[in-house]
């Protein structure tokens, strides 16, 4: 039995949460949003990224078929195949570029430190 966090949380933990906040909160990009904010659209978008997601339909269904472990990442229920569609034409990249572009100034001694404990 798995006592650990998943290898999808500690990615997440170097996402800078509050800074993507403010992010979002600059661009408006939850504004008239009802159902999948942009914290949970990057994060379906991160789980896609790693686990080699191909189209919106393999998306759906493997998050689907993880449903337990959603909580666990931060998700609460699998979003809809339509929603994310709406999501990813509705969001500005803006939002998602400035995020990432900030990650990736993070020092790699961190990274590496933290890794290797």
């Amino acid at each position: 039995m798995n006592v650990g966090k998943t290898l999808f949380a500690q990615v997440m933990e170097f996402v800078p949460w509050k800074a993507f906040g403010r992010i979002v909160e600059r661009h408006k990009g939850d504004a008239g949003i009802r159902t999948l904010s942009c914290a949970d659209l990057f994060r379906v978008m991160a789980f896609a990224q790693i686990t080699w997601r191909e189209s919106l339909r393999d998306i759906e269904a493997c998050l689907a078929a993880n449903q337990a472990k959603l909580f666990h990442m931060g998700m609460k229920a699998p979003p809809a195949r339509s929603t994310l569609a709406d999501a990813l034409n509705l969001r500005d990249w803006r939002i998602f570029h400035a995020c990432l572009s900030g990650c990736h100034r993070q020092p790699l001694d961190v990274v590496v430190r933290d890794f290797a404990a």
